[in-house]
């Protein structure tokens, strides 16, 4: 398997992290995300999205969502479960990790894609350009600090985001947490039970990931 990465961005750093937990080893290409190799036709071959991360197979198969990147390693690899290991588990770490995605990280990129200066022109991923709208960033802005709200309700009855066990959702959250502090949106003063929570899973040796 080949794992295409680039150390700068969040995305990867999602499975980079998840791949630490795990303990595994893979064959990784860095992509330039900052010169957009990732839109030239070498890296189209592999993931006609024009994103990272992806995982491409020893066949030739390429797995190019985050969600589905776990999913596939979860299976070959399933010590430790990082994606549930009861029926309820999984469907709890599952929700979360939506909510992560959907409520924080979606929220996250609009704010940092439509207000950092060298994305002008690329206000989403992909093959096409798209301009930047500023009140979709600072919208963005604003949707991150209620998830942080959110967030800290869930934290304040468990030690991890998804209950009582250490997942991906908990992998999704932290990520998330660093990304918004690129952007100077640090987590509220008021959210103390995220406070806690992210000063114990930083201190994870995967956290450096």
């Amino acid at each position: 398997m080949k794992f295409y990465d680039c150390t700068t961005a969040p995305s990867p750093r999602r499975v980079r992290i998840f791949l630490a937990e795990k303990g595994i080893e893979l064959d990784t290409v860095q992509v330039d995300l900052g010169s957009g190799e990732q839109l030239g036709d070498a890296f189209r071959k592999v993931n006609p999205d024009c994103v990272v991360p992806a995982l491409e197979l020893d066949d030739g198969t390429c797995l190019s969502e985050v969600t589905a990147i776990c999913q596939y390693l979860e299976e070959l690899y399933p010590e430790p479960g990082l994606l549930g290991t009861t029926s309820l588990e999984r469907a709890q770490v599952s929700m979360w990790n939506a909510k992560v995605e959907q409520l924080g990280l979606m929220s996250m990129m609009d704010a940092f894609r439509n207000s950092a200066k060298g994305l002008v022109g690329r206000a989403l991923p992909g093959p096409e350009s798209y301009a930047q709208i500023p009140e979709l960033a600072e919208r963005g802005r604003q949707r991150v600090l209620q998830f942080f709200s959110r967030l800290d309700d869930q934290l304040a009855d468990n030690a991890f985001v998804a209950g009582d066990r250490f997942s991906v959702a908990d992998i999704s959250a932290l990520v998330l947490v660093d990304f918004a502090g690129w952007v100077k949106l640090p987590v509220p003063e008021g959210a103390t039970h995220v406070s806690r929570w992210y000063a114990e899973v930083s201190k994870r040796p995967s956290a450096a990931a």
